[in-house]
């Protein structure tokens, strides 16, 4: 597996793996041996690269990925994150990014994830309630005691970055990024990302599944399938967005490769210091997502994307209202 740089200097495999899927929003769950089976498969293939998050569960998902990991820490990087307002094992609706909050969280997050320092730590959704500066600030304090070594943003608005930068530098922020969610190219954090040498670490690259070509409209989602809220996945919007797989499925046909495989491709083809975490539960598509890193797209193709891309419009946003309003800021 190829290698990529995010920041001021974490080295990872050039496609990670977004653990969240293994028992948390899509309604299946694997078991403890059926997760470490899938993460110690895909360290087997090459992968250094593991997120995970206090909110998924909560709580169990780091217990899965620390338990699965542990074995081979010496050679992966574990990104967690921090933010969510949760008591008592519950997510209430609010943030909360006190800095005395983020210590506890760092502290049980170690605990869980059984390891003594916390590779990149992200603010999982910024608090309006809390100077960006003080963040940065208590993540700075918890690097220096060596319990953190990396400091990240997830879904940051540009000014917030700047500001967060200048009291800690940011290492990776972590945005919705895919060929039917591309705003990071037009919002400024393409931009500063370029200026302060930032990673990009794009979740749900592959459209939160749609882009794989395996949904139609009449696709039925589970009990606990968050995807049932989001407005893109309606089946008039599955049905009108159909548009873009069908463009992936023609150029994979040409490349000798897959849907996902080209939308993934095709993220990687666009700046050196973007590194997808696309997640599965299923080892093939495991394989198949890492398969990605060896299809090459050469200028021409990646201009004939560009022009169908112009003649797509995508239906529905990509959350539902109330949660729209927490990216960005």
């Amino acid at each position: 597996m190829q290698k990529r740089i995010l920041g001021n200097g974490l080295e990872v495999s050039a496609i990670g793996y977004g653990c969240m899927g293994l028992d948390f929003a899509y309604g299946s769950k694997l078991s403890a041996a059926e997760s470490s089976a899938l993460l110690r498969a895909a360290v087997d293939l090459g992968v250094t690269f593991f997120d995970t998050a206090e909110v998924y569960g909560p709580f169990t998902n780091e217990g899965l990925v620390g338990e699965a990991l542990r074995p081979v820490r010496d050679q992966v990087v574990i990104a967690t994150k921090f933010g969510f307002d949760i008591v008592d094992g519950v997510q209430r609706a609010g943030l909360n990014s006190r800095p005395e909050h983020i210590r506890a969280v760092a502290d049980a997050s170690l605990q869980r994830l059984g390891i003594e320092r916390i590779d990149l730590f992200y603010q999982h959704r910024v608090d309006p309630d809390v100077p960006i500066e003080e963040v940065a600030g208590a993540v700075r304090d918890l690097i220096a005691a060596g319990k953190v070594k990396h400091f990240g943003l997830s879904e940051p608005g540009p000014e917030t970055v700047r500001r967060a930068h200048a009291v800690q530098p940011v290492t990776a922020i972590q945005n919705e990024y895919s060929l039917w969610t591309r705003g990071v190219e037009t919002n400024g954090i393409f931009a500063v990302c370029e200026e302060l040498g930032i990673g990009l670490v794009p979740y749900s690259p592959l459209g939160r599944g749609f882009l794989t070509g395996a949904m139609t409209r009449d696709t039925a989602f589970g009990e606990g399938d968050f995807r049932s809220r989001l407005p893109r996945f309606t089946p008039e919007a599955m049905a009108k967005n159909q548009a873009l797989v069908d463009l992936l499925k023609r150029i994979a046909e040409d490349k000798g490769a897959t849907p996902a495989q080209i939308a993934l491709a095709w993220i990687l083809a666009q700046k050196p210091w973007i590194v997808p975490i696309p997640g599965t539960t299923k080892r093939h598509r495991l394989e198949e997502n890492l398969g990605a890193a060896a299809v090459m797209l050469t200028p021409e193709d990646l201009a004939g994307i560009a022009g169908a891309l112009a003649e797509i419009d995508i239906e529905g946003e990509r959350y539902p209202a109330p949660l729209m309003q927490v990216v960005g800021r």
